[in-house]
């Protein structure tokens, strides 16, 4: 599928301002809208939108259907008379996400939202809740179920339970359902207002000619409703553990590749029942955004399966997948897709068939453009219309962080190679490196690409004390917030001339006049 012409930002809402230790879907949430509008951008793009378990990566969340509560607004629990103002804590630090800190604080929030919503008189209210846990039954039951025998078992994998419960035995479950009920309709109880939130932004985004980008990454958590729910579709033993792991081979970047940890499709099981599990899921997703980025996208031609118990990735090997089958079939169900495939690293030729015969515009990263020669097709010049051009990715440094690096502080690259790349940089752009950040936003939105974004952290400038995810590491990732103040009516109007001056802001010269 072919997009329009436009631009946008990519900034998961855990990074917005705001009083409550994270950024949410409350005010903030809207007044960036507000400045995306005004600066003539018609996207923003974010990170996966579930409830996150272990390391709080959105890559490794709890359900692939459910909503991140972490999101939901206080302020607009206050405002529907679900909390009172003096239940609310102090203000809470804004510079990065204590996530220890703020599971206490909002799941205590959402306790007393539910306590208070049992006692609540609202008829309108309950209707809401009752219709949304009735329409979303084929994914949440099982998922309020999960996350209440997770709280009872200590908060221990799924595969650790009692084995009548590992297995799903009905009559197992149909008693820790009655037990656990109260729980179970908490459970419920939260992903409704995460819903009810999530699509009144969603709803004043597109009505303003904003459209949201979310990610569905290929693989999910072993640790999982998803995985529980469905034991049959993932290459697992009989007591539940993963017979091998997702990861990437040893490359330039790791002489030992990469290891995930995520338990690996069944794709006969999968295919013998139509791929019905990926259609809901990607189903469930374009309900809540209007586009989806699917990271690993080579992982559907092939995968690389580790045996399970491993310490590398060195031991894996390629197993195919049936990416076009499968693709066909999600098509067939839904219609055409506003997929980005997210084709970076080492790509083979039967990926890209798969990406291009589907239409799907791959990815281009500028700071991947200057390591090699003219040839590179990260360059601008070597773009086409069908690609989505970012400045960097929220796995890479910030464009400022790349720029000022030095060989051996972290990085992979030698002394010569840094140099070389920056005064590659430098000639391309024709910049003395001043505002770097700049000259790549320009460099990304002059481009022939018909999408161009950029992380929030470059159109800042800032440093890689903003970087947001550092992979291979679990310390301080998904954690960078940005200050309130930060977006200037300079910065608006700066942005704005450019997304203008390169034809890119026709999709929302209209709704801007509406704020």
């Amino acid at each position: 599928m072919s997009f329009p012409r436009s631009s946008g930002i990519l900034l998961h809402p855990t990074s917005l301002p705001g009083p409550f230790g994270i950024g949410d879907l409350g005010p903030a949430a809207y007044d960036f809208a507000g400045f995306l509008v005004k600066s003539g951008q018609s996207l923003w793009q974010m990170l996966p939108l579930g409830p996150t378990g272990y390391g709080d990566s959105p890559y490794a969340c709890y359900s692939a259907f459910a909503g991140n509560t972490l999101l939901i607004s206080a302020d607009q629990l206050v405002a529907e008379g679900l909390l009172c103002t003096s239940d609310l804590p102090p203000e809470m630090p804004a510079d990065r996400v204590n996530f220890e800190q703020v599971h206490k604080v909002k799941d205590d929030l959402l306790r007393k939202a539910y306590q208070n919503y049992k006692q609540t008189s609202d008829d309108g209210l309950r209707q809401a809740f009752e219709s949304f846990a009735k329409r979303s039954a084929a994914w949440l039951d099982d998922y309020a179920l999960f996350r209440a025998l997770k709280d009872a078992h200590g908060g221990v994998a799924w595969n650790e339970w009692e084995p009548k419960l590992r297995s799903r035995e009905p009559s197992a479950l149909a008693q820790a359902g009655e037990q656990l009920h109260d729980h179970i309709e908490a459970q419920k109880f939260y992903q409704f207002l995460f819903d009810r939130q999530w699509f009144a932004l969603k709803a004043s985004c597109n009505e303003r000619g904003v459209k949201l980008v979310g990610d569905i990454p290929i693989f999910v958590a072993h640790d999982s409703a998803d995985v529980w729910t469905n034991p049959d579709q993932f290459k697992l033993n009989e007591d539940g553990s993963p017979i091998v792991i997702a990861g990437v081979p040893p490359d330039y970047f790791s002489a030992t590749g990469q290891l995930w940890g995520n338990p690996l499709y069944n794709w006969d099981r999968m295919r013998a029942d139509g791929f019905k599990w990926w259609i809901e899921r990607v189903h469930a997703t374009l309900q809540t955004v209007d586009i989806v980025r699917i990271d690993h996208f080579r992982g559907f031609a092939a995968c690389w399966e580790i045996p399970a118990g491993d310490k590398t990735a060195e031991r894996g090997s390629w197993v195919a997948a049936p990416g076009r089958e499968l693709f066909t079939a999600i098509g067939k169900a839904l219609g055409e897709l506003p997929i980005i495939a997210e084709d970076l690293g080492v790509i083979t030729p039967d990926v890209e068939a798969l990406r291009d015969d589907f239409g799907f515009p791959g990815m281009r990263i500028l700071q991947f453009a200057f390591s090699s020669d003219s040839k590179n097709h990260d360059l601008p010049h070597n773009y086409h219309a069908n690609v989505v051009v970012y400045t960097g990715t929220h796995d890479n440094d910030t464009t400022v962080g790349w720029f000022s690096s030095v060989a051996g502080e972290g990085s992979t690259r030698t002394e010569e190679e840094v140099e070389g790349e920056r005064t590659m940089c430098m000639r391309y752009l024709n910049t003395d490196g001043k505002e770097i950040h700049w000259d790549f936003i320009r460099g990304v939105w002059q481009t022939v690409a018909n999408t161009a974004v950029v992380p929030l952290q470059d159109l800042l400038g800032l440093g890689n004390e903003a970087r947001m995810n550092l992979p291979n590491s679990t310390e301080g990732n998904w954690s960078w917030r940005f200050n309130a103040d930060a977006l200037t009516d300079e910065l608006t109007q700066r942005l704005k001339e450019l997304t203008e001056l390169y034809g890119r802001a026709e999709a929302s010269k209209q709704d801007a006049k509406k704020i």
